[in-house]
């Protein structure tokens, strides 16, 4: 079975408050990519699961997300299977795009799926949440808000934005980019259905989304790589109605109300850029 599984990017991204078991509070908003990897997963008598991959740096262990999921999925429900994973990889990797945890949550659908649906989308979600804070969000393939460490979820439908990527070719942990966050009163202060009704305002009027472009991670990171408050400058300067680092980074997007405006943008920052080691793409919000 064949399955894409999307790239995202966040909107906004708030984080509330540190938690006594590490993690942090976030209230972010989400929206899945056309960008996407696309995952081959066959299952067979016997037991074992093994993974492929056209990207040699991705790990095909214990390591790699997809298999993690596997593994869950085969103890939640009971069964023993023989359980092969292609990769094809086009997500960059480390990169705030939520690539790994895509392809977790599609090994997990696509399991289900094969094996006669065995498990309830309250357990997929049980596990996903188990796998990592994105995961959760790429089970609902479409928009949403989300709360917690990202596992509290409310769908929200957002206007088929049009996005330039551009990742600067180098990877940036989530764990490094909260560590080095500073919270800020303003943080604290943000509501999840603040956002929620924010998001729901943008189908009457697209435009307004440059009200909550935010992400608190950018500023910790940007201060590390000055290469992403560069991007960002670009990003506006080709056009963008907006510009933001996704999730913990490095990647940044520019946000564009139409695809007319994007591909002159395109092609203005593949002509800039042109020699540098990054990747520009052109992506559709979904």
């Amino acid at each position: 079975m064949r399955i894409k599984a999307p790239a995202k990017i966040n909107l906004s991204l708030r984080v509330t408050s540190k938690r006594e078991d590490g993690f942090h509070e976030i209230i972010t908003l989400m929206q899945p990519l056309s960008l996407s990897d696309l995952i081959t997963v066959t299952v067979n008598n016997g037991a074992g699961i093994t993974i492929t991959c056209d990207d040699p740096d991705i790990p095909t262990d214990g390591r790699n997300l997809a298999y993690k999921a596997a593994l869950m999925f085969l103890e939640e429900a009971g069964l023993a299977r023989k359980v092969h994973i292609d990769m094809g990889k086009r997500i960059p990797v480390a990169a705030g795009l939520g690539g790994g945890s895509s392809d977790g949550a599609a090994t997990l659908q696509a399991l289900n799926e094969l094996t006669g649906a065995p498990l309830t989308e309250a357990q997929l979600h049980a596990i996903a949440a188990g796998l990592g804070s994105d995961v959760p969000f790429f089970l609902l393939r479409g928009s949403a808000v989300a709360g917690g460490r990202g596992e509290l979820l409310r769908p929200v439908k957002l206007p088929g934005y049009s996005y330039i990527l551009i990742n600067p070719g180098f990877g940036v942990s989530a764990a490094w980019a909260y560590g080095n966050l500073t919270l800020t009163e303003t943080s604290h202060n943000i509501r999840i259905t603040d956002l929620e009704e924010s998001a729901v305002a943008l189908l009457e009027r697209p435009s307004s989304v440059v009200d909550i472009l935010e992400n608190d991670l950018e500023r910790a990171v940007a201060a590390q790589r000055p290469e992403v408050s560069e991007l960002l400058l670009a990003l506006k300067e080709s056009g963008a109605a907006g510009a933001l680092m996704s999730g913990s980074g490095p990647t940044v997007f520019g946000l564009f109300l139409s695809e007319s405006g994007a591909a002159p943008a395109l092609e203005a920052l593949e002509e800039r850029f042109k020699g540098y080691d990054y990747r520009i793409i052109a992506a559709k919000g979904l």
